[in-house]
């Protein structure tokens, strides 16, 4: 199943600052470019830190390696986006350095970038849906489930064999980029098949 990775949205012109940038400097640069933070960078592009507005407003120091969070929360440019979400959230952080197998720079990715993610069409999530988790992954059919997108959210529609694959469906579906949610309406045989077989059990009178 195709899933974004954070090469696809990261900004590859990073605006960065050298460890010796002066306070004043570091704060002019993130008004010119309209940024909330910068990595710092040494001389072999190693993301060392990263100062923020927040950093600025407290004031620890005249230069960007007293200022900075080190160490900086990173990620690499192949981690999917779902899971550079969760480490934002976990770590608290709006941006994060994006890093190659050196832990040099190459990009960087914010909270606004993973945010484009939910803005994508309802036509595109049923279509990745369907092919990506119903045809590619699951190796189903896809006339068994009904796929229905607005806003975001998905509701699955139809019968399956059994719970494993509704819950194989869900899981899988949830995970697709830009699912808000996902409505489970799907019915199992399984179930069903259970059902039946205990209303033709003979019922043995309690002595």
């Amino acid at each position: 199943m195709e899933r974004l990775k954070v090469a696809d949205l990261m900004t590859d012109h990073v605006v960065s600052v050298a460890p010796p940038a002066r306070f004043r400097d570091v704060a002019k640069l993130l008004a010119e470019h309209d940024i909330t933070g910068v990595p710092v960078l040494d001389e072999d592009d190693h993301v060392v830190g990263v100062v923020s507005e927040t950093d600025l407003l407290a004031h620890r120091g005249l230069t960007a390696r007293e200022l900075m969070s080190a160490p900086a929360v990173t990620v690499r440019a192949e981690e999917p986006v779902a899971d550079a979400a969760r480490l934002m959230v976990r770590r608290g952080v709006e941006r994060l350095p994006v890093v190659d197998e050196e832990d040099r720079s190459v990009g960087i990715v914010t909270r606004r970038d993973l945010l484009c993610v939910f803005l994508r069409p309802d036509a595109e999530i049923r279509r990745r849906v369907q092919q990506g988790v119903l045809a590619e992954t699951l190796g189903m059919a896809e006339e068994l489930v009904a796929v229905h997108v607005l806003n975001g959210v998905v509701t699955l529609d139809g019968r399956v064999r059994r719970r494993s694959q509704a819950r194989a469906v869900v899981g899988l579906a949830g995970q697709v980029d830009g699912v808000v949610a996902v409505v489970n309406r799907l019915s199992v045989d399984e179930d069903v098949s259970r059902f039946a077989a205990s209303e033709a059990s003979p019922q043995h009178p309690v002595r």
